[in-house]
C-alpha cells in the first residue's frame, strides 16, 4: 500500500521533479505556468486517502502563451511518450473513469501514459471554468454569479511556476469588492429573518420533522453568513463545515449549533438558537460596518417566538452600498449560491442568469 500523501504536495513534486525537467528538454524556450487549480478537493486541502478513487493523481494544468498553443498536441503527445508510469508510488496514467491506474509495460504491447497534465491557454482555462473573458473587467453581476465554490478553488490553488503572469490574474478574484460583500451580508441577513419564526410556529403545532428541517436550514445559514462575515469563499456543500471549522467564529459557534441539530423539542432548539444569534450579531457590531446594533433577541410580533430579526441587520447594512450599480440591485437574493444549492445549476453557464439582476 502506498502512502497517502496530499494531493497538492504530490502534483508540486512531480512538476519538481518530472514535468519541469521534462520541458526544459524538449521545449527549452517554452513560457509557460503550472500549477493545480481549478475542481478537486486537493487544492483547496480537503483530500483524503477516500480522494484517491477518482479525479486524484499526479496531475498539472499547463498554461501556455496562445501562440504556442498550436503546439498542445505536440506537447501531450511528449509526456505519454516520456512520462515514468508511477511517480511516489502513484500512477500516472488515469483510465477512463479519472482514476489514477497502474498501467503495465511489456515489450509487445506498448500503451501510451493517458495522464493528466492538461493544457490551456489562461484564457481558455478562464473561459472554460468561470465562463469569463479575462480581458474583461469584472462587473457587479459577474461576482454574483461567480460560483463561490469555483473562486475559492482559484484563489486556494498553488502556482509552482509561473512565467505568464497568472498569479496577478488569480489576485483578482481574492475576494468580493467591498460594496458587493455589503450587499451579500445584507441579503444573508434576509435569509435569516424570513425562516428565523419559523421553527417554533412547525414545532408549535407538533410538527416535529418541519420543525427540524427549518433549525437545519437556519444552522447552515448562519455558517454561510460566518463565511462572509470572515470574508471567506464558502466551499462546494459537502466539505461546508469541514471549512467553518477552520473560520474563527466556529470556535464559539460549533457546539452551539450542533446542540440546535441534536435537539429533540422546538424549545431546546430555540435556547440554542438563541446563543447563536448573539455570538452572530456581536460579530456583526465588531465589523464596524454600520452603527452598533442591539444584540438582544425579541418576540416575533406578538407570538411566542425568540428572534435575532436579521431584517433590522440587513437594513442597516444596505444604507452603506455605495456603487450604485449594486444599490439599483432590487432583488434581495444575494449571489447565486444564496438563493440556489442546485449542483446543475452553479456547474452550469451561470453567467446567462445574469439578467435577473436587472
Amino acid at each position: 500500500m502506498t502512502k497517502f500523501i496530499r494531493g497538492k504536495k504530490l502534483s508540486r513534486l512531480f512538476y519538481r521533479e518530472v514535468v519541469s525537467p521534462l520541458l526544459k528538454q524538449h521545449y527549452p524556450k517554452l513560457k509557460h505556468s503550472a500549477g493545480l487549480l481549478g475542481s478537486g478537493s486537493e487544492v483547496i486541502d480537503f483530500d483524503t486517502v477516500r480522494s484517491t478513487d477518482h479525479d486524484w493523481g499526479p496531475r498539472i494544468l499547463l498554461f501556455v502563451q496562445k501562440n504556442d498553443f498550436k503546439l498542445k498536441r505536440q506537447i501531450a503527445r511528449m509526456f505519454s511518450n516520456e512520462l515514468p508510469s508511477t511517480f511516489r508510488g502513484f500512477s500516472t496514467h488515469f483510465d477512463n473513469s479519472n482514476r489514477c491506474r497502474e498501467q503495465f509495460h511489456s515489450e509487445i504491447n506498448y500503451h501510451l501514459i493517458n495522464h493528466k497534465i492538461d493544457i490551456y491557454t489562461v484564457y481558455s482555462f478562464f473561459k472554460k471554468y468561470l465562463n469569463f473573458d479575462i480581458h474583461h473587467e469584472i462587473t457587479v453581476k459577474d461576482w454574483l454569479v461567480f460560483p463561490e465554490h469555483k473562486l475559492l478553488s482559484l484563489i486556494k490553488g498553488e502556482l509552482f511556476h509561473d512565467d505568464l503572469g497568472l498569479k496577478k490574474i488569480i489576485n483578482k478574484f481574492k475576494y468580493y469588492p467591498k460594496d458587493i460583500w455589503l450587499y451579500l451580508l445584507a441579503c444573508q441577513w434576509l435569509r435569516i429573518s424570513q425562516e428565523e419564526h419559523f421553527m417554533g410556529r412547525c414545532g408549535e403545532i407538533g410538527d416535529e420533522i418541519g420543525s427540524r428541517i427549518i433549525a437545519g436550514r437556519l444552522v447552515r445559514d448562519i455558517m454561510k453568513l460566518c463565511f462572509l462575515m470572515e470574508k471567506q469563499y464558502i466551499p462546494y456543500l459537502k466539505w461546508l463545515g469541514r471549512g467553518f471549522n477552520q473560520l474563527n467564529m466556529s470556535g464559539k459557534l460549533r457546539l452551539i449549533l450542533n446542540k440546535v441539530l441534536k435537539a429533540d423539542s422546538w424549545r431546546d432548539r430555540e435556547k440554542y438558537l438563541i446563543k447563536a444569534y448573539k455570538i452572530i450579531a456581536e460579530k456583526h457590531n465588531s465589523l464596524k460596518i454600520t452603527n452598533p446594533l442591539n444584540t438582544n433577541v425579541e418576540y416575533f410580533h406578538q407570538r411566542p417566538f425568540l428572534v435575532i430579526n436579521g431584517e433590522r441587520f440587513a437594513t442597516e447594512i444596505r444604507k452603506n452600498i455605495k456603487d450604485p450599480k449594486v444599490k439599483s440591485i432590487k432583488l434581495n437574493i444575494g449571489s447565486v449560491n444564496q438563493f440556489s444549492d442546485s449542483t446543475d445549476f452553479l456547474e452550469a453557464n451561470t453567467q446567462k442568469f445574469k439578467s435577473i439582476y436587472s
